[in-house]
């Protein structure tokens, strides 16, 4: 098959994917449109099997891309994205398929002394002094036919990833290091990585839900989870549903009808015989759960004075132990959860933040603790 070619059939789709499982890496990346949809719109999936054997698969030609969920979950073949998160995502959605064996080119360089958020932009002219073309980053990847520009746009996202990935491993030299990044790369091949999250956890992401009673934040709860599946169902953006400030706006108020939440302005009319019913439905579900029930008030973690000091120097440690292990301290963690691990090692009922509860970043952190002379 032409290479730098369009896949627009599942039997050369096979073809490929074929080739790609019988090599040790790959390189992935994908191209879609999210503007007016809940899940993004995908227009093109990119593929390298080397430097030159580039190709662009399109999933608006190609409904059944289940030989790609093949490639995705093979253990014995290395897929190198950047920035996987989303694009597996997405992979994983459309193709029913578990990744496994993922290679992320931001998170490695993160581990080689770069940026642990450098775009891959950036990521090739330092490795490689190739700059990459900028031109189509909001083009429309759903139009057909492609332009050549667009073609060549894509598969130069990934046609240096292959290298990329072995010029990062050349540069993290510490067994120590390799086995840390490993251990993250690792966060990839767990089910719940790629399973999309539960909905009734959607209300923790509200602004404002900390400043809510129990009774009210379980409201809140049922009223994003069932906007959550409305919007899944009708594939619209929360917003388009109902708006963060709409629903905080409904649990403050005792509501009793959709009527009553026309004439308030928190739904416009059409929406009101659409959904409205199912609105007071949820807030009532909500206020009817019993107090064992009832979700935990969202935790506000302030530090005092002396936790305040003890903080300051903890990310101090961390910089200059991350500068010396030559790794990006953001990998770490977030500033969120150093606050979390020193409210904990003050007041132990605190819980740890789960990423720091165990792996690679436990043990850094101990190490800075015994350095620091306070107890992990």
């Amino acid at each position: 098959m032409q290479t730098n070619a369009m896949i627009r059939t599942k039997q050369d789709l096979s073809k490929i994917i074929d080739q790609a499982r019988s090599s040790d890496a790959v390189a992935l990346d994908t191209e879609f449109i999210w503007e007016k949809t809940f899940y993004p719109r995908l227009g093109v999936i990119q593929i390298a099997l080397s430097d030159e054997k580039c190709y662009l698969i399109d999933p608006i030609a190609i409904s059944d891309l289940s030989s790609l969920g093949t490639l995705l979950a093979d253990k014995n073949v290395t897929k190198i994205l950047h920035d996987a998160p989303q694009d597996l995502t997405i992979l994983s959605r459309v193709t029913n398929a578990l990744p496994h064996n993922i290679f992320d080119t931001r998170i490695a360089a993160g581990f080689a002394g770069l940026s642990a958020t450098i775009s891959l932009a950036s990521l090739i002219t330092e490795l490689l002094d190739i700059d990459l073309a900028k031109t189509q980053t909001r083009t429309n990847w759903l139009h057909r036919p492609l332009t050549q520009e667009q073609k060549k746009y894509a598969m130069d996202d990934v046609r240096y990833l292959r290298a990329a990935r072995l010029l990062l491993l050349t540069r993290i030299i510490s067994p120590k290091i390799r086995s840390w990044l490993k251990e993250e790369l690792g966060m990839f091949n767990a089910p719940s990585f790629s399973s999309p999250p539960d909905d009734y956890v959607r209300y923790k992401k509200i602004r404002g839900s900390g400043h809510l009673d129990r009774v009210h934040l379980s409201e809140l709860r049922e009223l994003a989870a069932w906007r959550e599946r409305k919007a899944k169902e009708r594939d619209r953006p929360r917003g388009h549903i109902l708006s963060d400030k709409a629903l905080l706006a409904i649990v403050h108020q005792e509501f009793s009808s959709a009527d009553e939440l026309h004439q308030h302005g928190l739904i416009n009319a059409k929406k009101a015989t659409l959904f409205g019913n199912e609105i007071i439905e949820a807030i009532q579900t909500g206020r009817a759960v019993k107090e064992a029930d009832l979700p935990s008030p969202v935790e506000h973690i302030r530090l005092n004075t002396k936790e305040k000091q003890a903080y300051k120097k903890l990310i101090d440690f961390i910089k200059r132990k991350s500068n010396a292990q030559g790794i990006d301290p953001q990998l770490i963690a977030t500033s969120s959860e150093l606050k979390r691990l020193i409210k904990h090692n003050h007041a132990p009922d605190t819980p740890l933040p789960p990423r720091l509860a165990g792996g690679w970043r436990r043990r850094f952190l101990e190490e800075c603790f015994t350095d620091i002379h306070q107890p992990a």
